[in-house]
């Protein structure tokens, strides 16, 4: 159960209504919304915010759904687990892609570039003192200034979301295996939704 009371579509602000559209959105799908809405001229910068992060976006779809993924497991965000975005399973992410984020430096199905941005934004979600000149020159083989600055900005509203998220546990429209463990993993036999 949820430790924060949700607030239903229909006593959402008229803005955040009109630039959400919920009728259009599975309960799972409204997510976080339903909560943002008590505060809706912030959640409204929010949505601006993340807006310009994926409408603007550098980096590839796939890439962006395995780095989010992957701070998801770290920050046990479990609406963020249950969830594949579809222009990131479009452009590739599958659950062969997912099971690779358990051990990705190991992965043979995922690219050099995917792993260091991977690496990145566990470390943003782990240990984000321990992203040294090292991880940069890493970075900076594969994406150009812009792209790393994107890459950081998206791992920190990933990881500082995702905390909160975890905390506030809303976890009634997820699958079974999502609402009763302890830890778990975007990875394994779990049912996601696709969103």
């Amino acid at each position: 159960m949820s430790r924060l009371e949700k607030i239903a579509p229909e006593d959402w602000d008229p803005r955040l209504k009109a630039a959400i559209q919920p009728e259009n959105l599975s309960d799972l799908e409204q997510g976080l919304s339903r909560y943002f809405a008590h505060c809706p001229d912030q959640a409204l910068g929010l949505m601006q915010f993340g807006g310009a992060l994926k409408m603007n976006r550098q980096l590839s779809d796939r890439l962006v759904e395995l780095v989010r993924l992957r701070i998801a497991f770290f920050n046990q965000c479990r609406s963020c687990m249950a969830i594949r975005y579809s222009d990131a399973v479009e452009d590739g992410v599958d659950e062969g892609a997912v099971c690779s984020l358990e051990k990705p430096q190991e992965a043979d199905n995922l690219s050099d570039a995917e792993k260091v941005a991977i690496r990145f934004g566990e470390l943003m979600a782990t240990d984000h003192l321990a992203i040294d000149d090292a991880i940069y020159e890493e970075l900076r083989k594969h994406f150009n200034e812009a792209q790393i600055v994107e890459l950081g900005m998206t791992c920190a509203f990933f990881v500082g979301f995702g905390r909160l998220a975890a905390t506030w546990h809303m976890v009634e429209e997820l699958p079974e295996a999502f609402q009763s463990a302890e830890t778990i993993a975007p990875w394994g036999e779990e049912k996601i939704q696709v969103r």
